[in-house]
């Protein structure tokens, strides 16, 4: 299923387009991203990126999380199982970094996950290895 394109109805958490606050920090974080893959190319490692965005991201003012842990919950229990949000931005976007050949199925659903397990609503998945970068960057809203 694609969250993206999936009908909405008044019972859902989001209703329509988010807001517009929330689509200026999506835009800014593309615009950092492409800027820290123009500048340093394809071919490092993920954490090298994470280290750049970050600080691109606060230079233009945003708050960023890194490694944020991602407790899983069922039925009242919390389970600390190591799971790590690469970047969270301004406590409402998630970023999840690649630096791979290309993306698979697993990435998305790991992002889509995430989205459920944090309560946000928008995250993205980077691939740095992308040529040009706007080919790696995908939206996953949920």
């Amino acid at each position: 299923m694609n969250h993206e394109d999936r009908k909405t109805t008044k019972e859902d958490k989001w209703v329509g387009a988010l807001d517009p606050r929330i689509e200026s920090i999506a835009a800014t974080i593309v615009d950092s991203a492409i800027l820290v893959h123009r500048e340093l190319g394809p071919g490092l490692l993920e954490s090298a990126y994470e280290v750049c965005l970050v600080h691109e991201l606060t230079s233009r003012g945003l708050s960023v999380e890194r490694q944020k842990s991602l407790p899983v919950r069922f039925r009242g229990l919390e389970i600390e199982a190591g799971y790590r949000l690469d970047l969270v931005v301004e406590d409402c976007i998630i970023l999840e970094l690649k630096a791979v050949d290309e993306l698979s199925k697993v990435h998305y659903a790991q992002l889509l996950t995430y989205l459920k397990l944090s309560g946000h609503k928008l995250g993205f998945l980077i691939n740095f290895n992308a040529v040009p970068l706007k080919n790696g960057i995908r939206r996953l809203v949920y």
